[in-house]
């Protein structure tokens, strides 16, 4: 019976006319998606039998480029009993580039609560694989996304945002606390109780963008950072940008673990994080220093 991965290996000479090179299970070959005179495809497999696609040419084509110059759907890189269609685990929405299979979703939203992007999460991590993959909505793509914030000349295709940037703008206009943490799992912990809003940028630590200042005038902010340096510094960056426009910043930690996701898996609640810092106390009316 032909696998997946012999299958895709003799479609990609069919296509380039070059026979891919290598190991039993990785292969050197031409990339169908652009003008590859320098063979950069590298195809393997792993040991579920799932074919992994990278390019490491110029374009850097994303996975669903080279499939569809190969005329192939997503689920010709997976073994047949993995594309049960009844299967959550392994159904073809749940695909992403790394192999795994994607457990979460985070979608940011513009003003209107139109998607922009979105953040996947997969069900491992680690071994070269970060964990986490953005995307993009492509019309003309198969899936309707595609696996990249960036566009073909590297410039961000992407208005980025807050998450869930339409909760962050209610609350600082009725005047409710605004939680910043540095992950949408963190995000969504803290979310999971009654009354709290909560966002983060996309990308983790190190990636809040300047212009965001522009949606916290005025609001009362709670940043929960991360137990480590890049928390530490993450936190620092987003109180020097928040500072000129928010009416109070508090910087908290977790009680418990690392994180906000940490503190309230182990029992933690939101009012037992640790103050660490106040470069911006809320100051009552009427009442001075």
């Amino acid at each position: 019976m032909t696998t997946p991965f012999t299958h895709i290996l003799q479609a990609l000479y069919e296509k380039t006319g070059y026979a891919p090179r290598g190991s039993r299970t990785q292969k050197s070959a031409a990339c169908p998606a652009h003008d590859d005179r320098q063979p950069s495809l590298s195809v393997g497999v792993t040991s579920d039998g799932i074919v992994m696609i990278t390019c490491h040419g110029g374009p850097k084509c994303p996975t669903e480029d080279v499939m569809q110059a190969l005329d192939l759907p997503m689920s010709a890189l997976w073994p047949e009993q993995l594309r049960n269609p009844h299967s959550p685990k392994h159904s073809g929405d749940r695909w992403m580039p790394c192999g795994h299979d994607r457990v979460a979703e985070y979608l940011y939203r513009d003003e209107q609560g139109t998607v922009l992007y979105g953040v996947a999460r997969c069900s491992r991590k680690g071994n070269g694989c970060q964990g986490f993959r953005q995307w993009r909505p492509d019309p003309a793509k198969r899936s309707g996304r595609r696996w990249s914030l960036y566009g073909e000349d590297g410039s961000m295709a992407v208005r980025l945002v807050p998450y869930r940037l339409p909760d962050v703008i209610a609350a600082v206009r009725e005047t409710r606390v605004v939680m910043i943490t540095e992950g949408e799992k963190d995000v969504e912990a803290l979310r999971a109780h009654p009354g709290i809003t909560a966002t983060c940028n996309a990308m983790g630590a190190g990636k809040w963008r300047p212009d965001f200042a522009r949606y916290f005038y005025g609001a009362d902010v709670s940043i929960v950072a991360d137990r480590d340096q890049a928390g530490r510094d993450h936190a620092l960056t987003v109180v020097e940008n928040l500072m000129p426009v928010a009416r109070s910043i508090y910087v908290l930690q977790a009680r418990h673990g690392k994180d906000a996701h940490d503190h309230l898996s182990a029992g933690g609640t939101i009012g037992d994080f640790l103050e660490v810092w106040a470069p911006k106390p809320y100051i009552l009316a009427g009442v001075s220093g």
